[in-house]
């Protein structure tokens, strides 16, 4: 028996390949399949079953592509619902893969269908469960996301998963490994361990949600205390996992295309397609094209793409660094954003060559932020997450998380210059994109960051209770 945890860490998501015997079960494949296609392959083995545990809405599944690949059956859990070939699962139901086999648990509550695969060897002895969103290492599946799929409350998901938990999960051993679909950095959980497994023992002792004595109020309250809305483009993932999607190899046909500068100015002109600059942020503060949106490849990439631009039909043209332009369309296939129209040939070089436009975004060392500090009270806008904000900041800023900027664009001054700041600089460039893009130049961004700001001793303010606010 063979259990392999692909885990990829923009997305912070796991997939898992079983083999047994000369037979393969995928659960909760990423987009492009050709990872597992040639383990399999490699040691002669079949995928038969591609298990799905709930219908994902951070990130499309490729589900479909491996089906249409390997003839292998997609397996969801009860409640689901498809356009396509799809087996729908009853509870309790076991599915043979080589020697070993996997057991279906409905557990609802964070999507009605999302369903935990239990793990029996060939003596029938329980290995893992492979969890979703249900369960993860350090927090549980948020309850909010289904609600209006299912006609319900968070709070009545919530109390729904309280029972899955007690009932499904906790009565099993503690020696069984839990494998979730997310670790930290997901925004499927909200405090979620940088850890991507462990035992269902340590959850028990460690895991907020899954404490013995927990009542089922105390479990509703606490699972939805404090939820961000979710970012815009999770129901449009979770259309995509139901609906169907186009064949990654066409996207990346036509996203691939190399653009020459006077062609890629002529799209970018007559259509509404968004410039994307993915290089790294000190780049594309020294220059860019005007007007264009910088998301770093080398960051949260398709996370904070699905954050700030949202509308997964949104026209792409890209700027990337050479020689990674595959690596960018593939990462936003993974999101849904499908609609690249191809990227920038020779990179930012050749429209500077060609003697077009440059803009570039100004920065402050905090040594002269701090001289200025002092002599008056300046503008600044930490755009960090609420939690980030509430256990340090400088005292009298403004917290705007990124997540949401694009909400209180009114907010910032339109004439005096105020400054932005993440924790080290990739947030803070992005804010500062997106500002400039509405309009808005008379903008600084903090080099260093908030880790550069507490060395050089501008007054901060340490935690502040949420109530207080």
């Amino acid at each position: 028996m063979q259990i392999e945890q692909i885990y990829t860490g923009c997305l912070s998501q796991g997939a898992y390949y079983i083999e047994s015997n000369g037979e393969v079960a995928i659960i909760d494949p990423l987009r492009e399949v050709d990872t597992y296609l040639q383990k399999a392959k490699k040691n002669k083995a079949k995928i038969k079953y591609i298990f799905e545990t709930h219908f994902h809405a951070d990130f499309v599944s490729g589900h479909l592509t491996l089906a249409k690949e390997t003839g292998a059956t997609i397996v969801y859990g009860p409640k689901a619902e498809t356009i396509f070939d799809s087996l729908i699962a009853k509870d309790q139901q076991e599915f043979k893969i080589g020697d070993i086999s996997l057991i279906v648990l409905h557990t609802p509550g964070h999507t009605m269908e999302s369903t935990t695969y239990l793990l029996r060897d060939a003596h029938q002895k329980d290995i893992a469960i492979f969890t979703g969103d249900t369960l993860f290492i350090g927090d549980v599946g948020r309850p909010d996301l289904a609600q209006k799929a299912a006609d319900t409350t968070q709070e009545d998901l919530a109390g729904i998963l309280y029972h899955s938990l007690r009932e499904k999960i906790m009565p099993l051993s503690d020696n069984i490994i839990v494998y979730p679909t997310h670790g930290a950095g997901s925004a499927c959980g909200k405090n979620l361990s940088k850890e991507t497994f462990g035992s269902l023992g340590e959850q028990k002792k460690t895991n907020y949600a899954l404490r013995v004595d927990m009542t089922k109020k105390e479990f509703i309250e606490e699972v939805t205390n404090g939820l961000l809305p979710p970012p815009q483009y999770f129901p449009l993932n979770v259309k995509m996992n139901k609906e169907g999607y186009e064949d990654i190899k066409t996207i990346l046909e036509i996203g691939t295309k190399p653009l020459c500068s006077d062609f890629f100015e002529t799209v970018a002109n007559e259509s509404d397609a968004i410039i994307l600059d993915v290089r790294h942020q000190d780049d594309f503060s020294k220059g860019h094209i005007p007007k264009s949106i910088f998301i770093g490849i080398d960051g949260s990439f398709a996370p904070w793409v699905g954050a700030m631009i949202g509308n997964v039909k949104q026209s792409i043209l890209l700027v990337t660094p050479e020689g990674r332009e595959k690596e960018t369309v593939t990462r936003l296939s993974r999101v849904g954003f499908d609609n690249t129209l191809g990227y920038l040939k020779g990179g930012i070089d050749a429209w500077k060559n060609k003697g077009k436009s440059i803009d570039t975004v100004k920065g402050i060392e905090v040594s002269e932020l701090k001289s200025l500090n002092s002599k008056e009270e300046l503008e600044i806008f930490d755009i960090r997450k609420p939690s980030e904000y509430l256990s340090e900041h400088i005292t009298n800023s403004n917290n705007t998380p990124l997540d949401f900027l694009n909400n209180h664009i009114s907010e910032f001054p339109s004439s005096k210059n105020f400054y932005v700041h993440c924790a080290s600089g990739y947030r803070s460039v992005i804010a500062a994109s997106i500002l400039k893009n509405r309009g808005i130049h008379n903008l600084f961004d903090i080099k260093g960051g908030f880790k550069a700001i507490k060395e050089s001793g501008i007054k901060i303010s340490d935690y502040v209770c949420p109530s207080t606010l």
